[in-house]
This record gives C-alpha cells, structure tokens and sequence, in this order.
C-alpha cells in the first residue's frame, strides 16, 4: 500500500533535495570561524533566533505524543505535558535565565563553567563533566526523537519504517554539518512558516468537522470512555486506557510535572541562541516570541485529536474489533516484543505481500476492505494506539497534496529539533572537550573538520538508542523525569548560592547521571514522581556535599561573576560588594523578575488553552479563559515589558 500519492512524494522529495543545496550554500560563511559555525556570529537578529527557538519546541515526537494525550483526555491533555511540551521553562529564560547566561559572553554552557568558576583543574573538570553530561543528554532525545520518526514515517512509505527514516536522518546530519548555525536558523525560518501554515489548515478542518460541542462530547465519550473530554479544567481522577494507568491521578501528575519544570526552569538558559543574542533585550524577546509561535502547536494537536476521534468512530463502531485484530498478529508473530510492533504493523500494511497470504487475509476479512488503514491503530495491547492517531489521521482524513503538505511540516518539525540538539552537542564537543583538552592550538580548518566527525557520532550513537527504545512515551519519561532531573541540583545551584563549587558541580552532575542510568537499567518500572524525587535529591546531595566538603571558588571570581551576571538568591557578603544606586538597580531588577514568573506562567497556560477551546466549539470556557490571560499580560506589561524596552537594545 502507498499511503501518499506521486504529487505528495514529489512535494517531500523536493524538500529534502532543498534541505541540502541550503545546505551546501551556507557551508562556507558557517566555516569563517567557530563562533560563526556555533553561533551564527553573535549577529542574527532576535525575531530570528525566536523562530528557531519555536521550531526546538515543534519537534515530531512530542507532536505525535501530545496529540496522544489530548486524543485520549481532550484540552486537559494540557496539564500531562508540564513536564515538558508545554514549555514551563520558557518562562525563566523569558524573565531572567536568558539574560543570565548573554551577559557571561561564553559560547557553550560549559565553557560558561569556567567563567562561573574559574580555570583551575576542578573548573575544568566541571567543563568536561557538563559537557559529557550535555553530549548524553542529546544523544537520549535524538534517540527519542528518532524513535517517533520512524512511527510516523512507517506509515507512509513502502519500506521498513527504520530504513525511511535513515535516510531523513541522513538528510538533516549532512545538513547541519555543513551549514552550521547559520543553516539550523534558516531552516527553522523555512520550517517554521510550514509549520504554522499546517497548524492554522488543521485547526480550521477540525473546527469545521465538529458539529457543536455537545456532540463532540459524546462522540468522544463513546471513542474513549472519557465523560469530561470537552472539560479543560483538571481533575483528580481521570479514566486511562491500558499503559497509560500511571496518569489517571491526572492533578497530582499535572503537580508533579510543574514541580519538575520549575525546578529545572531555574536552572535553564545555557542555550545558544542565548549565548548568540546581541542583548539582554533581544534575549526577552526571542523569548516571547518563542512562546507566542508555541501556541500555534496546540491548536495543530487538538485539530489532530479531534479528527482521530471522528475517525476511529467510523473506522472502528465496534471496538472489540481491535483487540481481535492484535491478538491474531500476536498469535502470527509470537516472539514479537512491543518495541518493534510498529515495525511489525507498518510492515504489514505497506507489503503484505511479504506476508502469509492466510494470515493477510484473515486480518482483510476481520477488519474490512480498507484494513491497511485500520491497521495503524491497533496497538500492541489491543486498543487503539493513541501514539499513533496523527500518522493515522493524514492517512485517512486529509487529501492528496495537502497531505503532503502536512508531512512535510512534520519532517520539518523533527528536523528543526534535530538540528538545533546536534549543532549544540557538536559545539560541547569541539569546544569543551577537544579544543579544550587536547588541541588548544588547533586550526579553525581542524576544528570544523572535528565538528563535522562529531556530530555524525553523536547521530549514530541517537540512532542505535532509537532503534532499542521501547516507547516514546516512556522514553520521554525518562528523560525527562530522571536523565535530566538528575542534574537539577547542579544547574540550579549554580545560579543561586554563593557556595557551591566546582567540585560540587562534579558531584551532583556525577551522581545525578549514575543514578538515572542505574533506574533505567535496574529499576525500570520506577514510577516517574518517584524518579523525580530521587533524582533531583541525589543531585542535590552530591552538589552540596561536594562544594562543603572542598574550599569555596576564589572571592575574584565569584565577584566578576556577580558583578556581570546580577543573580539572586543566596550571594552572602558578595551582595555588599555593591551599594547606593548599583544596589538599588539590582535589587529593582532582581524584584521584577521574581514578580514576572507568575504572570508569565498563567500567560503561557491560558495562551495555550484558548485556541484548543476554540477549536473544540467551547466557546463559554474560552470566555472563561480570556480573563485570565488578559490579567497575566496586564502584569507582565508592568513587570517585565516595561523594564526590559528600558534597556534598550544595546544592554551589555
């Protein structure tokens, strides 16, 4: 089965064949020097590093699991993805982390180390320990990244699903090993305008096919079992279907997710396209505009959302259906293990010619004439896979050549993230750990030759990972509530408290890497709140441990870092460092970032929600909302808008 016509694959072929002559155009002003390779030459204006920051938070993955949710609990979906595709952490970089992180005028977040604690062997060791730890922390979102890929990409061609994207994934590496930063921000400016032209035909198709709310309401009841699905407002118990149990507490998970993301918001902003902004005025506005384009995502999801429940009413009115379709494939293919399911389906569908004709044909004459298509939704357990009603919904309900349209979005979608994750890893490599530690001396040539090295294996070590992974919801899980809560102490408490140390740094970075790898290979089924207590308290542990136990960095340091970065939080005597109207000035600044956070919270919550309920016809609840979101931009207004157009944009 050919699940695209010839104009939709002329439509992907031609935008990959123009993904790479960027490329090769862009090659020779990205190779001027490192800071122009990494950074874009610190030139590029904010509205363009805003873009490519929206297109990091619009990768394919993520828009394939939201989409999940939101299929599964309606706009209240919402409060699952606080642990991550909601952005949270926007908001810090937005208010202060960002600005934090320009004024240092480092290139990497490790390099920024040694600014924050000099250059002695502990700083160093800091260095590469935080670049190692950025390194694996890509390496696991590429895997997962990857790993959505190839269930989206199964569906549409006619070749095993890991193969397809292979070859997209071969595409975006040549692309981004060639045309450096400057080529992710042009593909993300490209990418970016497809995104949002797929967003805004999505929307409107689902809004068009919903009769009234009322309807959808019941149709949703009967396709999910879920009463409130039309309801944004959270609950404390929610029904899940099978394998996604753990998020039925559907407050307390929401709770536990906030907790984790404003935790690791405090700690973000060590970004590139921080380190590459020309002004702290610059660094809020790309920030803004980050969050501004991240809403166009949820009415793109919930437009999915609301089409597969449409679909799956008329592909499946009977769903014991599905549970017998799964367990014949079981039956066919015993060995076969949840990972690879998708593979197994995909297969399938696309060459069942590569299949006993007596199993094929039970599985055409238990699911109907259109079976291929059916076929995407069975899930391993014998529902409907929710994880895979946006690969379904293109398949069966938008037409030829906007499909393809669409398919490039999500192409565009995946690789935008992709190569935003793999020019910063290569840039924590080249700079941080070769350049710094074995060839101090090396040629602008070599090191762009060794950027080009790494970023392929860190590609191919993405690879291998996505290949094994299980799930991505589970993966993202991981990461998200271990791999990176485990660093939360020594991100954070770097920022806040005049004490910690480098050695500290080592400790809590060491030790909040070594246990979430140890609870994914010894304790899998760690629920994810307990994952985030033990992690982030690890890391914690051995920050604090380690900054007590060894002497604090130098007070010349700890001054120039103060004196340049302005933070708040526990600083001690270096607060007395400075009186009379510096003082003032900072503690002003300090006071209007603190009292930003909330209004931008609420700003980016409402701002989310109200397109979704719009989409879905709740047109009282929208009401409801805007109140609410006019407050949050009234209090930004004054608290964060005001101060920062005061700076001007030549802040230093």
């Amino acid at each position: 089965m050919h699940a695209l016509a010839t104009v939709d694959y002329v439509i992907i072929l031609g935008y990959l064949i123009l993904s790479l002559i960027a490329g090769v155009i862009m090659t020779k002003r990205a190779g001027l020097s490192l800071e122009h390779y990494f950074l874009g030459g610190r030139t590029l204006p904010w509205w363009v590093l805003g873009v490519a920051g929206m297109a990091n938070w619009f990768d394919l993955t993520g828009t394939m699991m939201i989409t999940s949710f939101l299929y599964m609990l309606g706009p209240r979906g919402l409060y699952v993805e606080f642990r991550g595709g909601a952005g949270i952490v926007l908001i810090f970089m937005l208010a202060y982390t960002g600005k934090w992180h320009r004024r240092s005028g480092c290139m990497t977040g490790a390099e920024w180390m040694t600014y924050r604690f000099g250059d002695g062997k502990a700083a160093e060791g800091v260095r590469a320990m935080s670049a190692l730890a950025g390194i694996l922390i890509t390496v696991m979102m590429l895997a997962y990244l990857i790993r959505g890929a190839s269930l989206f990409l199964g569906l549409f061609f006619p070749f095993p699903a890991m193969y397809t994207t292979l070859v997209v994934v071969t595409v975006s590496t040549l692309f981004t090993m060639s045309a450096g930063f400057y080529g992710v921000v042009l593909t993300d400016l490209v990418q970016g305008v497809i995104i949002l032209t797929a967003s805004v035909i999505i929307a409107f198709m689902a809004w068009h096919l919903v009769p009234s709310m009322s309807s959808l309401a019941a149709t949703a009841q009967a396709v999910t079992g879920n009463a409130d699905w039309t309801n944004s407002q959270p609950a404390w118990h929610t029904q899940m279907p099978a394998g996604y149990e753990p998020y039925s507490m559907l407050i307390m998970v929401a709770s536990f997710y906030l907790l984790r993301n404003i935790l690791g918001g405090a700690g973000t902003g060590a970004d590139s396209r921080y380190f590459g902004a020309k002004s702290d005025r610059d660094c809020g506005l790309q920030s803004f505009q980050q969050g501004v384009m991240l809403m166009f995502r949820w009415p793109l999801m919930i437009g999915f959302a609301v089409m597969g429940i449409y679909l799956v009413h008329s592909l499946y009115p009977d769903p014991a259906v599905i549970k017998q379709a799964a367990d014949l494939i079981h039956t066919q293919y015993p060995a076969t293990t949840a990972p690879f399911w998708h593979d197994l389906t995909g297969s399938i569908m696309t060459s069942p010619g590569s299949h006993p004709a007596a199993f094929v044909a039970q599985l055409r004459a238990l699911l109907g004439p259109d079976w291929q298509g059916k076929l995407a939704l069975v899930g391993y357990h014998g529902t409907v896979n929710p994880e895979q009603i946006l690969p379904a919904v293109l398949l069966n309900m938008v037409p030829t050549g906007l499909k393809g349209l669409i398919v490039v979005a999500m192409f565009a979608a995946m690789m935008s993230c992709k190569n935003g994750l793999m020019n910063g890893a290569s840039a924590l490599f080249v700079k941080d750990i070769y350049q710094n530690f074995f060839r101090p001396r090396a040629a602008n040539r070599e090191l762009i030759i060794t950027s080009y090295a790494s970023t392929l294996g860190i590609v191919i070590l993405g690879f291998y990972f996505g290949v094994v992974a299980t799930s991505i919801n589970t993966l993202w899980g991981w990461i998200v509530m271990s791999l990176t809560a485990g660093q939360i102490g020594p991100q954070v408490l770097r920022l806040y408290w005049w004490r910690c140390n480098a050695w500290g740094m080592i400790g809590g970075t060491v030790l909040g890497i070594l246990g979430a790898v140890g609870q994914r290979l010894y304790f899998p089924e760690m629920t994810e709140p307990t994952q985030l207590v033990v992690m982030t308290a690890i890391s914690v542990f051995g920050t604090i441990a380690g900054s007590l136990l060894t002497a604090p960095t130098s007070r010349e340091i700890l001054v120039n870092f103060y004196r340049t970065t302005r933070p708040f939080g526990w600083w001690g005597s270096l607060r007395g460092e400075f009186q009379g109207a510096e003082r003032a000035a900072i503690d002003l600044e300090n006071r209007n970032d603190i009292i930003t956070l909330p209004f931008a919270l609420l700003w980016l919550i409402t701002m989310l929600l109200l397109p979704m309920q719009l989409v879905i016809q709740s047109y009282a609840t929208f009401f409801r909302t805007l109140p609410l979101f006019l407050v949050a931009l009234v209090g930004m207004y004054f608290f964060w808008w005001k101060p920062l157009m005061k700076k001007g944009p030549a802040t230093p």
